[in-house]
């Protein structure tokens, strides 16, 4: 059973939290203050952190650096009201898994609690992911469909990583902007269509499937 620390000094949002991942199988303990959860974050004890950045006592991104510091590597995603690129950058780039901002969905939030907690418990090379004959190195960032390697932008690789995460599931046109943007383009936005396109001429015009009224389907042999 994983063990989640939850550091959020909102009781209203840390009690919601705690209700939410024991209710879906998981061992919590919550923390008030940035202090507490630096001292309590540690390998041995947790298996993935929830932290928030308004923390009293300790900041949560001075708990963030302190944690990678004394090289701590459980996975620890930001749940913030601070929705601002530099909080966001600062979070990711001081060694922050995920960021996710208030008001939130606790679907998705379990969503990518599950992904970060299968990272850290998949057999082999945790640094690739594979579907069917798709494989991408998040370290090196190079992708290859069979014996073939293929160049994608940014926003390309973004979008591919989605699909792989979720094999067979169809997502959204709302979910891929959400994973690939980070925010809501105007609904009559075509973006995610134009790079959908863009990956099915690099993949190949049968990778992606349209499914009518719901949004796109990685197709997985």
């Amino acid at each position: 059973m994983a063990r989640i620390l939850i550091a959020e000094d909102e009781p209203g949002i840390a009690s919601f939290l705690e209700k939410g991942f024991k209710a879906a199988g998981y061992t919590t303990l919550v923390v008030e203050d940035g202090r507490t959860a630096a001292h309590a974050a540690r390998d041995a004890d947790f298996d993935l952190v929830i932290l928030d950045l308004g923390l009293p006592l300790m900041d949560g991104h001075e708990v963030l650096a302190e944690i990678r510091g004394r090289g701590e590597r459980l996975p620890v995603i930001i749940l913030t009201a601070r929705s601002g690129v530099h909080d966001t950058v600062a979070g990711l780039e001081g060694g922050a898994d995920d960021y996710v901002t208030k008001p939130f969905r606790f679907e998705e939030l379990l969503a990518r609690v599950k992904i970060r907690l299968r990272d850290q418990t998949s057999p082999g090379d945790a640094n690739l992911i594979t579907a069917g004959d798709i494989a991408m190195d998040v370290r090196t960032r190079k992708v290859s469909v069979g014996d073939r390697e293929t160049e994608l932008s940014a926003k390309e690789y973004a979008m591919l990583e989605t699909f792989l995460r979720h094999p067979g599931q169809v997502l959204s046109r709302q979910q891929l902007l959400s994973h690939v943007w980070g925010y809501d383009f105007d609904p009559g936005s075509n973006v995610v269509d134009v790079y959908v396109g863009y990956l099915r001429r690099k993949l190949g015009k049968d990778r992606i499937e349209t499914v009518r009224g719901m949004g796109y389907r990685l197709v997985v042999d």
